[in-house]
């Protein structure tokens, strides 16, 4: 017996030092990037535009943290915070190099239905003076604010749920088109939301179902009572706000540092305000006292937490959702990699660490995102170094934003949404690809607006996931049999040497959105093989999993193996389409972007057997060559082009020589 516990002991001491520094290090790097991208940092070639970006993006910042805080129904300073501690969490945990985490349009709306519902409007002039113990703000703020950081708590408690469920997995399902539809809803419902302020309206919170439509309902009703002097106002901001930055657009290359409008605009205003004296002699709204300095950290009320378990849900898939499309576009814009799972953990203690803070719910905006690109950030550093500036607003220059006239913040916010209203501009690429994305992008546009923005999202992936059951029946699949005649049918022994950088992928199944992220890995990995074996002697005898890989090589056919190091030739890759019976614009979103990263490792892409709706699509909707030079009607013509301009190559070297 003595024995058999020593063994037990024995083993469980073989298992712990089986546990190895170098793996613990491993999943530590991995868990939190800031180990692996910090020691790594490249002092003098990043420190510059990171600084440079860090600025311009504090900036942004500060506007959009007063802007959504009034948004989210709590006072403007909370907005502060809010951009100050999910950056620095994120700048931590997360791994998109240009994504800036903060206030966010969407996920700030979602929390005001939470915290109208729960602490209303209140008339009683005593109830709303008395001052509390944290920053001299009212026990009313205090109570508004509370709700809003539960909500950004439990939102992120369910992110980080989702991870430890590895749950990002599932984001495959979130295809582009219920994505574009899902913000453009949710940024007109934002739009929305501002106009009593662009109006200079006094108007009830009106939310819920058809919520959208009650609104300007009540507009009409009341459109008398509309504000002149903030109306004019309103009108000069958004036209000031959108020529200056389409100026700053239109020549961005040839001017070395673009103008801060939205700085610019809220200091001019805020002097006019004060100068003015609009609050008193034109009854214009301002913002208000913006306390200095930050408080200590406390919970948020748990209490209400089974309350406001609705919106927290909203919270947690619309921010994730909108961060990991950001991720996505910075990693494929730069040539890095995200890892969806990471992400959902880098959201989640973004929101439940700076909750602790009063802080409102957090996301990535497209609009800091843009910023860090055109201004060349380079890392993360530059969202920390923005936070440094927060940090001296809220303890310096906040309290000199008081004066700042609501309907000028209200044009900031509307005129910010530009990127997400312009995605209505998706429509036309969605009809020439796929009716049927084009229908969802629609209909999920409109759930959105007819109900929130979580409801749309959840139709979208419904929707798309019963349309594409019911579309896969009737795809067709090409045998493996016919591919391997067809292989051997090609291989010759006078082309044996070209033919050696020639594959052909047989797609055998639909490509659309639940087997395009695996399509697109498979060939990803098929070309960095062939990019670091282009030396060796191998051959790569098939490739199989969502594709079907045939080489077409003398050396398998005829038992032949040359050990001769071959001369590097420019590789050809061949897609067999001819059992690609269906494809979405997720599919042909994966096509273009193999097609376009081939061509930058020196890769061509030819396509054969295509059908006539596949071609169109390409054609319309990519960045292919619209010309005939990358589309052939069967394997062989393919194979013959390439072996003609082969040897077309050759007889002209020999010309010359």
């Amino acid at each position: 017996m003595t024995g058999t516990k020593r063994e037990k002991k024995n083993a469980i001491w073989r298992k712990i030092h089986a546990l190895r520094f170098e793996d613990v290090k491993r999943w530590c790097v991995r868990r939190l990037p800031v180990l692996e991208w910090a020691p790594n940092y490249n002092w003098r070639a990043d420190l510059v535009p990171d600084t440079v970006s860090g600025m311009m993006l504090a900036v942004q910042q500060v506007i959009q943290g007063l802007a959504f805080a009034v948004l989210s129904s709590v006072h403007p300073v909370f907005g502060l915070y809010g951009a100050l501690f999910p950056a620095v969490i994120y700048a931590m945990f997360g791994m998109g190099r240009h994504v800036a985490t903060g206030t966010f349009a969407l996920t700030s709306l979602i929390s005001a239905n939470a915290v109208e519902r729960l602490v209303p409007p209140v008339r009683n002039n005593f109830t709303t003076n008395n001052t509390s113990a944290v920053l001299g703000l009212s026990d009313y703020e205090m109570q508004r604010i509370g709700v809003a950081a539960a909500v950004s708590l439990l939102g992120g408690l369910i992110q980080v749920a989702m991870f430890v469920l590895h749950l990002g997995s599932a984001t495959f399902l979130l295809t582009e088109p219920v994505i574009s539809a899902m913000t453009t809803g949710a940024a007109t419902h934002v739009v929305t939301s501002q106009v009593k302020h662009l109006l200079g309206m006094k108007m009830p919170y009106i939310s819920g179902p058809l919520g959208f439509f009650y609104i300007y309902a009540y507009i009409f009703e009341n459109i008398k009572s509309i504000q002149l002097e903030a109306l004019l106002l309103s009108v000069l901001s958004i036209a000031v706000l959108v020529l200056v930055k389409e100026l700053n657009e239109k020549f961005k290359n040839k001017i070395k540092v673009v103008l801060p409008i939205d700085l610019v605009w809220i200091i001019a205003s805020s002097v006019a305000s004060y100068s003015a004296d609009l609050k008193s002699n034109y009854g214009l709204k301002v913002v208000g006292h913006i306390p200095e300095g930050i408080p200590p950290p406390q919970p948020p009320p748990m209490n209400i937490l089974p309350e406001v378990v609705t919106e927290a849900f909203g919270v947690a898939l619309v921010g994730y959702v909108a961060s990991l499309a950001l991720a996505r576009s910075s990693a494929k814009k730069f040539n890095y990699s995200v890892d969806d799972n990471q992400e959902l953990l880098a959201h989640g203690l973004s929101n439940v660490i700076p909750s602790f803070f009063f802080c409102i719910p957090s996301a990535a905006a497209m609009g800091r995102t843009i910023l860090l690109y055109s201004t060349g950030a380079r890392t993360q550093v530059a969202c920390l170094i923005s936070c440094m500036l927060v940090l001296v607003v809220i303890y310096a220059i906040g309290p000199m934003l008081c004066w700042l006239p609501m309907c000028v913040l209200a044009s900031i916010i509307v005129v910010g949404l530009k990127g997400m209203l312009m995605q209505f501009r998706d429509l036309k690429k969605y009809w020439n690809v796929d009716k049927i994305d084009w229908s969802i992008w629609v209909s999920t546009y409109v759930f959105t607006i007819c109900f929130a923005a979580n409801v749309g999202l959840l139709y979208g992936v419904v929707c798309t996931i019963l349309i594409v059951v019911f579309r896969f029946p009737r795809a067709t699949t090409l045998s493996l049999k016919q591919m391997k005649e067809a292989e051997c049918r090609f291989k010759t022994e006078t082309d044996s040497e070209s033919s050696q950088q020639v594959k052909i992928v047989s797609v055998n199944n639909p490509l659309v959105f639940l087997n395009a992220k695996k399509f697109h890995m498979d060939v990803s990995k098929l070309i960095q093989k062939e990019i670091t074996c282009i030396y060796l002697p191998e051959d790569m005898n098939k490739f199989e999993q969502n594709t079907l890989l045939s080489p077409v090589s003398n050396g398998n056919c005829h038992g032949e193996s040359s050990l001769q190091q071959r001369t590097v030739e420019r590789q050809t890759l061949i897609f067999d389409c001819s059992g690609l019976t269906l494809f979405d614009y997720t599919g042909i979103a994966v096509l273009t972007q193999i097609y376009t990263d081939s061509k930058k490792r020196n890769i061509d892409v030819l396509l054969a057997n295509c059908k006539a709706s596949l071609i169109k699509a390409l054609k319309l909707n990519s960045r292919l060559e619209s010309d005939n030079a990358v589309f052939f009607e069967s394997v062989s013509s393919a194979v013959g082009a390439i072996q003609f301009n082969r040897n077309f190559c050759k007889l002209n070297e020999h010309t010359e020589v």
